[in-house]
């Protein structure tokens, strides 16, 4: 598959099993991450890999942050269940530093383009995954567990694995016409 068509055919998947990238490949991803946009090379991202043992001990984090928050039964079986929809999860953490000509905004989005280059990365080798956000990202207890600072944001969590299913669903190009103006 080309650079484009890797790139316009993309496609999340949500159903992920063993194996996860590992060795060579899981190093292209990373390096792929760090090759992200990055105005005054501040290298705003931090990448914390959970697998293995790993996933029970956030399964337990946040199940123990849902008993905490006093969430109902199936909040808390779902985040306990959470880490173990792929073997392989990578927070992304927006490392922000106060810069004179980097806001911080440019900073957050510098760390989300790593999480799209690590899943194009991930899709490229014949692995894929999925970039999920949500309540997690901005509960405190989580974001302490990955070593936020008050100015840093977790930008999400990009399950990684093996594709479960084939995408039986064919990515029709999409009209751009809605979306661009010529100024």
């Amino acid at each position: 598959m080309d650079a484009l068509d890797l790139v316009v055919n993309r496609r999340s998947a949500s159903r992920l099993s063993e194996p996860a990238p590992a060795g060579e490949a899981l190093e292209n991803i990373l390096r792929a991450g760090m090759r992200a946009p990055d105005h005054g090379t501040l290298q705003p991202w931090r990448f914390s890999i959970i697998e293995g043992e790993g996933r029970e001990r956030f399964s337990q984090l946040l199940e123990s942050t849902a008993r905490q928050d006093n969430m109902d039964l199936k909040a808390i079986e779902k985040a306990k269940q959470s880490p173990f929809r792929a073997p392989m999860i990578i927070t992304v953490v927006a490392r922000c530093e106060d810069h004179p000509k980097v806001p911080r905004w440019e900073q957050v989005v510098s760390a989300g383009c790593a999480v799209m280059a690590m899943q194009m990365a991930a899709l490229a080798q014949g692995f894929n995954g999925v970039w999920r956000t949500g309540a997690w990202t901005e509960h405190q207890v989580v974001r302490e567990a990955f070593g936020c600072r008050e100015q840093d944001s977790l930008v999400g969590f990009l399950y990684l694995g093996t594709p479960q299913l084939k995408s039986s669903t064919t990515v029709f190009p999409p009209d751009t016409a809605p979306f661009v103006s010529y100024f």
